[in-house]
């Protein structure tokens, strides 16, 4: 078996394989390759020692057995035999569903998470979306600060049981996207640094010092990133990636990053002869995340628009805090905003920033389906002090009002695990950081933030805590019981109407068309002849819709069409879909 390693400044890198070792030679055609021939077979475990220093694990490993700080294991993808033949499913149309395989069931694996994905099925959803998989220390954890970014994080089963989860899917129908991060490793078990420039102090991040895509050596860096994300699609059927926080990714290159990894995808679909696609989250506002490479934009086919669900939180719950202050103003009018231009900074002045932010979207080039809409998402949830959902504060009424916002909007709609029956379970922030120094200082890290922001230190969970991640895993006894199996219920039948009614997935923005009261609390928009009514205010509302007939697709409450003074009487928190014929 041929083995390879990149590590340009090593004056001798030696492989060490099961019980053996050998010296690697240079490979005389890649600067800074070694390369050598050794027996080796599917779980062979192996590893590296840069001239005098330890075996470190391959940093393009398959698979880590035991962790990220042990050997890497050969992976023989070739091995597996898929059950059916995948032919795509495409963004376009789409109902994505986030889901953290260590927390939807209580087992905590792929396979687990494979046996509830008929339940994905039942309520509509075409693409199940992962949350990181990659290894990190100890068993649990978001999955943000992982390591070897080819491989499988062994307590969820490793790669043998993504293989059998995406198989499972496919054959339910079920698309598959996998969040990756490419904007920075994980503290520990992150040993990049050691083989090569894998990083950079000509930028920095949140995370320290930033990934070398600009600085000498970043072309081995671009196609470390690129390499891996084409593992996932070609060697794990993986249907699309989503690329965490990309605003994070500093390149001054003329050829950005994202373009490359962008051209490089769209190959591979080529090459495969089915659909994949890249989904970007950013905060950037930029049209040229989302605009075709042939238009001067960078390819990627979609990113989640936090506007959108800023707008929406706001008008729910009233918050004003933080980056929610700029949407707290008018959120009617913010949300109005969002739905018809898909941003709402789009070069307006941002109070949280202090600055303009933002640019607008050519609604004649950019389709609706290019952006994510969603009502609650993992750091939504995840990233308050006590991980509430909005479950935990809204009535049924407002959550099904968020819902007809969500699964009406001109967006793809993108659901969080347990949203669609109003879990009663929180979604906390949980570590199992093996290293007691690191866990203390993230510990003390999250307490210091969230009480800066008013929270106690003792009502802030501590991440370490075995029970702060027990308490985040879904109840599957919810969904049988009231109110949940109501809300439910409405979440399928939304879904159900995305799915049979052209209008709601036509991709035209400009023909979204939106009324609203601030004071009154209700919102209305025409998408074709599709009308949406949502109040969220406690009392009924009174909302002019015009003359045309019309009847009712789905209510949450009881309600009549209009009449001939085409006026719609719409209970206190409630929604309505009506078709106008």
């Amino acid at each position: 078996m041929q083995f390879e390693v990149w590590a340009p400044q090593a004056g001798r890198v030696t492989l060490h394989h099961g019980d053996a070792t050998r010296a690697l030679e240079r490979d005389p055609e890649r600067e800074g390759w070694w390369q050598g021939e050794a027996e080796a077979a599917d779980g062979t475990r192996y590893g590296y020692a840069l001239d005098d220093g330890p075996v470190l694990p391959d940093p393009r490993s398959r698979r880590q057995p035991d962790g990220p700080d042990g050997r890497s294991a050969v992976v023989e993808h070739g091995a597996h035999s898929w059950r059916i033949a995948w032919a795509g499913r495409p963004l376009p149309g789409a109902v994505l569903y986030e889901l953290h395989v260590g927390t939807y069931t209580s087992e905590g694996t792929l396979d687990a998470a494979a046996e509830r994905l008929g339940h994905l099925v039942e309520l509509g959803i075409t693409h199940v979306e992962l949350m990181p998989l990659c290894p990190f220390p100890g068993r649990h954890g978001w999955g943000y600060e992982g390591v070897s970014l080819w491989a499988v994080h062994e307590p969820y089963g490793g790669p043998a049981a993504l293989k059998r989860f995406v198989d499972r899917a496919h054959e339910l129908g079920l698309g598959v996207v996998l969040d990756v991060v490419h904007n920075h490793l994980g503290p520990s078990g992150n040993y990049l640094p050691v083989f090569g420039p894998y990083f950079t102090e000509t930028h920095h991040t949140p995370w320290g010092a930033a990934v070398n895509l600009d600085a000498p050596g970043s072309d081995e860096v671009r196609d470390y990133f690129v390499g891996s994300a084409l593992a996932w699609l070609r060697d794990y059927r993986i249907d699309g990636l989503r690329l965490d926080a990309v605003h994070a990714l500093r390149d001054t290159r003329a050829c950005h990053f994202l373009e490359e990894l962008s051209t490089a995808v769209d190959a591979l679909a080529a090459e495969l002869d089915r659909p994949l696609f890249l989904i970007a989250e950013s905060d950037l506002n930029d049209p040229r995340i989302i605009t075709p490479r042939g238009e001067g934009g960078l390819g990627i086919q979609a990113q989640w628009n936090d506007d959108f669900h800023h707008a929406l939180h706001t008008a729910l719950t009233g918050e004003s805090q933080g980056y929610y202050e700029d949407f707290a103003r008018s959120p009617f009018a913010a949300l109005a905003k969002t739905l018809t231009g898909g941003y709402f900074h789009d070069g307006s002045y941002s109070a949280f920033r202090g600055r303009h932010h933002g640019r607008a979207l050519n609604r004649a080039r950019v389709a609706g389906h290019r952006l994510l809409g969603y009502s609650q998402t993992h750091d939504q949830v995840g990233n308050r002090a006590q991980g509430d959902r909005l479950a935990a504060t809204l009535s049924p009424g407002l959550l099904a009002c968020a819902a007809t916002l969500t699964l009406t909007a001109p967006f793809t709609p993108m659901l969080f695990m347990g949203e669609e029956w109003a879990a009663g379970t929180p979604w906390q922030f949980f570590t199992d950081h093996t290293d007691p120094e690191l866990a203390e200082a993230v510990r003390r890290g999250r307490r210091r933030e969230f009480a800066a922001h008013g929270w106690a230190e003792e009502d802030v969970p501590d991440p370490q805590d075995p029970a702060t991640r027990d308490r985040s895993c879904l109840d599957w006894s919810e969904p049988d019981r009231e109110p949940h199996a109501r809300v439910l219920a409405w979440y399928r039948q939304l879904i159900a109407l995305r799915h049979e009614q052209p209008d709601l997935t036509d991709p035209d923005l400009a023909d979204t068309k939106v009324a609203y009261d601030e004071g009154q609390r209700w919102l209305a928009f025409r998408r074709g002849d599709v009308r949406v009514a949502v109040n969220l205010g406690k009392e009924p509302a009174e909302i002019p819709l015009g003359p045309r007939h019309a009847r009712v697709l789905a209510a949450w409450e009881p309600v009549q069409a209009p009449g001939t003074d085409g006026v719609l009487h719409l209970p206190g928190e409630s929604g309505v879909v009506l078709l106008q014929e």
